[in-house]
């Protein structure tokens, strides 16, 4: 697990939430773990963020946010050209949503609440170039 944690490290992480608890749980998570992360509470937020900082490796975002969800954020990065991998982290199970983020390319789909330990193994068994 160490060396996924140093693998971890090496990246720059997006997570895009309205939840203050989950944004807070992830924050504290990934300082823990001396991680590099950005938080965003809608995708208007989000996409400024990402014209900001051209060194985000993921994006890890809810669906339904206010201002911008998740999917039209989506949609928005593709516009620009940005091709970044995207996980999507909802309590949504409906398949409208599961087959939406598929047809926006989306990698994964993790529903909430999330395991830590597999949200880990998820991410740094992307393939990520540097």
């Amino acid at each position: 697990m160490q060396e996924k944690i140093e693998k971890l490290k090496a990246l720059k992480l997006l997570f895009v939430e309205d939840e203050e608890d989950l944004i807070e749980i992830i924050t504290d998570t990934l300082t823990k773990l001396d991680a590099n992360f950005l938080t965003a509470c809608n995708g208007q937020e989000a996409l400024k963020l990402i014209d900001e900082n051209s060194d985000i490796d993921v994006i890890i975002t809810d669906i339904n946010m206010p201002i911008m969800n998740g999917l039209d954020m989506i949609k928005e990065i593709q516009k620009r050209g940005i091709k970044l991998p995207i996980i999507i982290m909802s309590a949504h199970t409906e398949l409208d949503y599961l087959n939406k983020a598929k047809d926006l390319g989306v990698v994964e789909y993790l529903l909430k609440p999330f395991d830590f330990i597999k949200f880990i193994e998820l991410l740094t068994s992307l393939d990520i170039e540097k």
